[in-house]
């Protein structure tokens, strides 16, 4: 495992504080300097964060180079204590982390008790990145805060991404490769045993488990919801900008399996030397032409195998092996100004360059200047760059959590929604409430690298959205004393949170823009 120089410094130096105070490691824990915590696979040590206890790189898993595109094992028992001081390694992936390895299956605890018997509500997090990059090791992911401010337990998690979690080689080669299209969602089951089977020795109730994740974290959790293996092991779901209403087809999924061996040059004899090849190899053809959709890289995504995920997550309609399981379903207004508005140009189109921009963004099969002449009617003061980034954020981002929320609300099991529409002021607010602008509230982690969020609305908007959910990891309802009475989402009102100040309630906001995109097909990108 890979072991930094500020790990190294670390372990030296409470070993230091130990030996000086004339403590053992064990003395040390009791005095509260360094807290041990037992696992079922060994002891590990962490350290102390304003009160609440932190264990980084905690292993939940076997090292998955041995066994790359199969299922993971979880850890060979160790012996002493293990020095849980720092994040691991993320999974190999095209950009920037600290550390990368196929040996990434790690999480990260934060607790404000040790096998206490308090049996704090569980806060389990999985990152974004859609299925291709990230980790559970963002500062902004940092649980402290939620810890102090709701006394429950939080995990991070790193877990397989892009192809060596979602390569689809099933049908290019034997039993080796049967789970390879869902490996990634395996791990993440993995992990959510692990919390069922340790989180009491870290104050947590195995009974109580919110997964809540963004973006792809959200998608990955929309197919758990539908994933066999991960009944039982979460009671609460929340996603934020991220739904999975369908799954990657297994002949689509196939065609992109055989894009990357293609561009490593593996012929169909030789389909068994990518489990062996450098793992940087396959990292850098990632970055492959898709063959089925006009646009970007190899789509990776879990696969409709019949094996691990035998339908789609909410198609066709919500998954009733969930239907127990109180949801909240968000997303931001302004989603794609992340996406879109890192190019310049984009803030100051002209008209006649609107309807080329919106076809490969919008990521649905209508005819655009149709949808630009009934934006132009309903918001006739907003500019042609205005209208780029609501229309894609509508049809390409929003729609689907629309679909989820439908598809529950049909099935007697509605979800609370929200809609972020509080704009920072940062950059002058041109880009809005954007896609992930939310992370960074329900962390409650606004003066953290990377955080957006300024000015002096900022801490009252963290305040809000991290309440809300803490309570829906309570009690499965996300009421509190800072919020209106959020009532659960239906099909005659579409009752939405907006998270604002003030916050409000809202039936069907947007409706008209939800109507224009509702007359055509919906199919997730990947499927």
């Amino acid at each position: 495992m890979f072991v930094s120089p500020r790990r190294a410094f670390l372990k030296q130096s409470f070993a230091a504080t130990a030996t000086l105070s004339g403590l053992s490691g064990l003395q040390a824990q009791a005095a509260g300097d360094s807290p041990v915590a037992t696992t079922r696979h060994g002891r590990v040590r962490g350290y102390r964060d304003n009160s609440i206890n932190v264990f980084k790189g905690v292993r939940y898993g076997a090292d998955t180079a041995p066994r790359r595109f199969m299922a993971p094992l979880p850890p060979q028992p160790w012996g002493g204590i293990r020095d849980a001081l720092e994040h691991g390694a993320a999974s190999p992936q095209s950009s920037r982390e600290d550390a990368t390895s196929e040996d990434c299956l790690f999480l990260n605890v934060y607790t404000p008790g040790l096998a206490d018997g308090a049996r704090r509500p569980v806060m389990f997090y999985i990152h974004g990145g859609a299925y291709n990059n990230g980790s559970g090791s963002s500062p902004l992911y940092d649980g402290v805060r939620l810890c102090r401010r709701g006394d429950v337990v939080v995990v991070t998690v790193n877990h397989r991404l892009n192809a060596f979690g979602y390569l689809y080689l099933a049908r290019h080669g034997g039993e080796h490769y049967a789970d390879s299209g869902n490996a990634g969602q395996l791990d993440l089951v993995l992990a959510l045993r692990w919390v069922r089977d340790n989180i009491g020795a870290f104050g947590g109730d195995p009974d109580n488990v919110t997964v809540f994740g963004q973006s792809g974290g959200g998608a990955k959790i929309a197919t758990l919801m539908a994933t066999p293996a991960a009944a039982g092991l979460f009671h609460r779901a929340a996603t934020m900008s991220g739904q999975q209403v369908t799954a990657s087809g297994p002949l689509n999924a196939a065609l992109r399996a055989q894009a990357v061996l293609d561009a490593l040059k593996l012929a169909p004899n030789r389909v068994d030397d990518i489990r062996t090849l450098p793992y940087q190899r396959i990292v850098e053809v990632l970055g492959t032409r898709d063959p089925v959709l006009p646009f970007g890289g190899v789509s990776f995504a879990p696969v409709l195998d019949e094996r691990n995920l035998p339908r789609h997550p909410f198609y066709p309609d919500a998954p009733p092996q969930s239907a127990r399981i109180p949801m909240m379903i968000g997303n931001t207004h302004d989603e794609t100004r992340a996406f879109l508005g890192g190019d310049p140009a984009n803030f100051n189109l002209a008209w006649d360059q609107l309807p080329g921009k919106l076809v490969p963004n919008m990521r649905v099969d209508i005819q655009p200047e149709a949808v630009i002449a009934a934006y132009r009617k309903l918001y006739p003061g907003l500019s042609a760059s205005d209208l780029l980034f609501k229309i894609t954020t509508a049809s390409r981002s929003w729609r689907g959590a629309i679909i989820e929320a439908e598809e529950r609300a049909k099935a007697g099991s509605p979800a609370f929604v929200y809609q972020l529409d509080w704009a920072t002021p940062k950059d002058g607010g041109k880009f809005g409430a954007p896609h992930a602008s939310d992370i960074q509230l329900v962390f409650d982690n606004i003066a953290k690298p990377g955080a957006t969020a300024i000015g002096p609305q900022a801490q009252p908007m963290a305040d809000m959205m991290s309440e809300a959910f803490i309570a829906f990891a309570r009690t499965g309802n996300p009421d509190n004393r800072l919020l209106p009475h959020w009532e659960p989402y239906d099909m005659a009102r579409r009752q939405t949170m907006i998270f604002d100040v003030p916050p409000r309630m809202e039936d069907d906001p947007r409706g008209a823009e939800r109507r224009i995109f509702a007359r055509v097909p919906y199919v997730q990108p990947g499927t």
